[in-house]
C-alpha cells in the first residue's frame, strides 16, 4: 500500500497521484492532510520516515511561515505543534510506502521511491 499526503488543489500533488497510479498497482491511500490534519504523533513519525528535522518539512515560500515564524528560533517540538495547527505549512507531496517516506517534489522522485 502507498500512502499520499496531498493537497487537492496543488498541480504537483495531482502529478504525484497520476504518476503513482501510472507506474504501480498497488492500493493508494490518499490523504488530504488539510481535511485529515495528522496528529502531533503522525508528523513525528512522518519526520522519521523522511530522515528530516521538523523545520526542513516546512513549507518556507508560504505567507504565514513569512509572516510569522521565519525570523524565529523554533525548537523541534515547537514546530512539530506549528505544523499540526497549521498543516498548510507542511511540504507536499509525501508518499508513504511501509517504513519510508518521500517529499514528491520533483515528482520524478517517486518513481525511484515506488
Amino acid at each position: 500500500m502507498i500512502r499520499i499526503l496531498y493537497k487537492s488543489t496543488c498541480s504537483t500533488c495531482r502529478n504525484a497521484i497520476h504518476l503513482i497510479k501510472e507506474k504501480t498497482k498497488e492500493n493508494i491511500e490518499m490523504v488530504e492532510y488539510l481535511k485529515e490534519v495528522p496528529s502531533e504523533d503522525d508528523i513525528r513519525s512522518i519526520l522519521k520516515m523522511l530522515g528530516i528535522k521538523a523545520e526542513e518539512l516546512v513549507r518556507k515560500k508560504e505567507q504565514l511561515y513569512k509572516d510569522k515564524y521565519k525570523s524565529c528560533k523554533i525548537s523541534e517540538e515547537q514546530w512539530i505543534k506549528i505544523l499540526h495547527r497549521h498543516p498548510e505549512l507542511i511540504e507536499r507531496p509525501i508518499v508513504i510506502k511501509g517504513s519510508r517516506a518521500i517529499i514528491g517534489r520533483p515528482v520524478e522522485r517517486i518513481v525511484d521511491f515506488i
